[in-house]
Parts: structure tokens; sequence; C-alpha cells
């Protein structure tokens, strides 16, 4: 089976935040940030198994300090983990004061991305091999990641089958 290391998923992205992105409290619309996430993320899994990709689960976006527009937000991804066609990308995000220098991380997120070959079917992707002790822990911890996700999906699928589709405007 095909590998590869984790850095060679690894990307950036960075973006300055102006008043058209920010919410009422001055600070970034979640929503937006959401989308440079997936955004971010679909290029490290497509870097990785270099097929067309499709997001199968966003786990979680863990919101950690407010960006507001005096800061500028960079967003680094790579490949954590693989099963047989999917993969579980993790999303760093770094506010940076751009008067005082100041960087935090302001949010994470796991992502879960499923590759598809020419016939238009999930695909295999090669292994990910992590290296940095960051990216070791994280590929430790995918499993039990991975076991949430599934038994989420369960309860998901559960769930929807008492959710109708009327509409109340009609």
């Amino acid at each position: 089976m095909e590998q590869r290391f984790s850095r060679e998923s690894r990307c950036y992205k960075t973006s300055r935040i102006f008043p058209t992105d920010v919410n009422n409290h001055n600070t970034l619309f979640g929503g937006k940030l959401m989308a440079y996430i997936d955004d971010i993320a679909s290029i490290a899994a497509t870097k990785h198994c270099r097929q067309t990709v499709v997001t199968a689960s966003t786990d979680s976006v863990d919101f950690l300090h407010p960006i507001r527009p005096t800061d500028s937000v960079s967003l680094e991804a790579y490949v954590t983990w693989t099963g047989n066609t999917s993969m579980e990308v993790f999303v760093k995000v770094i506010k940076e004061d751009l008067y005082n220098g100041e960087r935090k991380i302001a949010a994470t997120s796991f992502l879960t991305f499923v590759a598809f070959g020419e016939n238009n079917r999930p695909a295999p992707v090669p292994i990910v091999i992590p290296e940095t002790e960051e990216e070791i822990k994280l590929h430790e911890t995918a499993p039990a990641r991975a076991e949430i996700r599934k038994l989420r999906r369960i309860e998901s699928k559960s769930l929807a089958n008492f959710l109708t589709l009327n509409n109340p405007w009609e």
C-alpha cells in the first residue's frame, strides 16, 4: 500500500479580517471561519490522496479565542489518519494581532474526507505516516475520534427516520 508523510499534505492559508467578515460582537463570523476550515482541509486531503475528495463530516470546530478585525487568521491543515478510503484532517487556526504580534490558537477542527476515483466511487488512499510529536499524538488518538464519528453517524441516521419533510409555509 502506498504511504505518504503528514507533512506532504500540510498546507497554509492566511487571511485578513475585514469589517464585512465580522458579526455584531465585532468578531469573525463562525460560518466564515468554518468555510475557511473546509477549504484548507479539502486541499490537505487532496494533496494526500491526489484524487477528488468530498467532506464526509466536520467532527468539531472548537472556537477558543475570538478573532477580531485587528487580527490576521492563519490556518494550518494536514492529514492525521487514514482509513481505506477516508482521511481525517486536522486544522489549527492561529490568530495574530497585527499591531502587537501576539499569537494564539483561536480554534481547532477535525474533518473527515472520502476520496473518489475515476468511476465516482470511494477509492483507496495512501497510509499516512506521522513524524512530529504533534502529528504522532493526533495519529495515536485518531481511532478514538473515528469510533465517536461512527456512533454519531448511527445516531444521526436513526434521528433522520423521525424527522419530517413538512414545510410549515406551504
